[in-house]
């Protein structure tokens, strides 16, 4: 990149060290820097020089990185900033995004955070000024979001089994997307304008279950008034879904072998044997295998079922799809409240990104929704994140095997080293922050600061928050 191709960003800090080290790394990034000690500085370059991004720090004197924002937007509407702040809050960052910055980064931060923030700045200046703000979105076969090569094998499979009329077994744990995994396989094959009929296995009681399969005749059971269709005929010339198939009873699971192996069943009170052309895709969260060996599946019915397996990958590892489905959510829900979101803050997306996820792609999705509805910025901050829920699943479990001995153990001493262990990840994954730490870890702030001082805790270089003292 020539000089005059070269981005010009403006760094306003008036910390010195920050100033120099901000300008070094954007210098060797191949960027055109220029520097401001203060606000009432920056102000009077702005006046006369135009810049591609502002990097301006919030708490100064005279005039604060706020006042920098709404000069830059007065002198171009158009300007993107970014705000950065050691004394990160929601009332500040509201205010931040009200006035139009791009994004609000809390020291201490990552360089390599940092470094991607900067670059999908400058991308939104060569894009839509209102849309190009987040990952390109491709959906695949209408409803399935992800580019990891985990999912991209999926979409492999997907194409070439559905073009088979063979049995498919889709596992995975659950909130993983399992029905949507066949639903855009119904949707390919052959099949594709006959019924997809979903049978919630789990869900319908033992003393409905064979009705509501197979269907009834007049007069099999009190209330039967009434002849009546099951699921499977409605299913007939198209796809059954068997979510959960290993809540089934073992009573159930005979009678559902005879449909699977020979497409033929009698309706509850009748004597008619029928026919039924159906294609069976089902769904488990559980080691089918160890139900078998535990005997409570049919090994037989297991084997029919799964001819062709498909396993789903947990969210957590399926890397660099967090930030995809995330925007994408933020998209659609952002639409379906008739909210102008257009972005998830870089601290946000960090937090989410430290979180395991147990309840997976639908865990997300949920917190998401409720980070939109609750959002008052065009932008999702940390607060917004529903960080009691996150907290309720408890952070990353640090797994400890309780051994007494032949002595016995102090239990005092133990309990603070596992204290000291989830205050020292809950402010790694806070980047620092003692009021993020606090909401993570469910006390108060005065609380948190008693215990950090206790434990010896000190601020390290920033790389990641705060490490242990001696």
């Amino acid at each position: 990149m020539s000089g005059e191709d070269k981005f010009k960003i403006l760094i306003v800090d008036d910390e010195e060290s920050m100033r120099e080290f901000l300008e070094i790394m954007l210098v060797q990034e191949g960027y055109r820097v220029t520097v401001a000690h203060d606000g009432e500085q920056a102000c009077h370059i702005l006046d006369r020089e135009s810049f591609d991004l502002i990097i301006t720090d919030i708490r100064m004197r005279n005039i604060n990185g706020i006042g920098v924002l709404k000069k830059a937007k007065d002198v171009d509407p158009g300007a993107t900033v970014v705000l950065i702040s050691a004394f990160a809050s929601a009332e500040t960052a509201v205010e931040a995004m009200k006035e139009g910055a791009y994004d609000y980064i809390p020291k201490p931060f990552k360089v390599l955070d940092f470094k991607r923030v900067i670059r999908d700045a400058l991308g939104s200046r060569t894009g839509p000024k209102e849309k190009g703000v987040g990952p390109k979105i491709d959906l695949h076969f209408g409803s399935l979001v992800g580019e990891s090569p985990q999912m991209r094998k999926i979409y492999d499979l997907v194409e070439r089994v559905s073009q088979t009329r063979t049995n498919i077994l889709i596992s995975g744990e659950s909130g993983t997307g399992k029905e949507l995994v066949a639903r855009a396989i119904h949707s390919l094959s052959e099949r594709r304008d006959k019924p997809f009929v979903v049978i919630n296995c789990g869900g319908i009681p033992e003393s409905l279950i064979e009705s509501e399969l197979f269907g009834y005749r007049k007069g099999a059971f009190t209330g039967a008034l009434i002849d009546k269709e099951g699921l499977f005929d409605t299913a007939h010339g198209g796809t059954v879904f068997l979510d959960e198939v290993g809540e089934l009873s073992l009573v159930i699971q005979v009678k559902l072998l005879r449909v699977v192996q020979d497409r033929t069943f009698t309706a509850v009170g009748g004597t008619q044997v029928k026919t039924v052309d159906v294609r069976f895709i089902s769904a488990t969260n559980r080691d089918l295998e160890r139900e078998v060996i535990d005997n409570n599946f049919r090994e037989d019915l297991y084997f029919r079922l799964n001819v062709i397996p498909i396993n789903i990958p947990p969210l957590r590892d399926r890397e660099g799809d967090l930030p995809l489905l995330a925007h994408y959510f933020l998209e659609k829900f952002s639409m379906e409240m008739g909210k102008d979101i257009r972005k998830i803050s870089t601290y946000a997306m960090d937090i989410l990104n430290n979180y395991s996820f147990p309840g997976n792609v639908r865990e997300l999705e949920n917190i998401v929704e409720r980070s939109v509805a609750l959002e008052r910025s065009k932008i999702v901050l940390p607060d917004s994140l529903a960080l009691s829920c996150l907290r309720e699943r408890g952070l990353e479990r640090i797994n400890r095997t309780p051994d007494l001995g032949p002595e016995g153990i102090r239990l005092d001493e133990v309990m603070w080293e596992i204290e000291r262990d989830y205050i020292s990840r809950a402010m790694e994954i806070a980047r620092g922050s003692k009021r993020r730490a606090a909401e993570l870890l469910g006390i108060n702030l005065r609380s948190l600061r008693y215990r950090l001082e206790k434990a010896g805790f000190v601020e390290n270089d920033g790389s990641k928050g705060y490490v242990g003292g001696t």
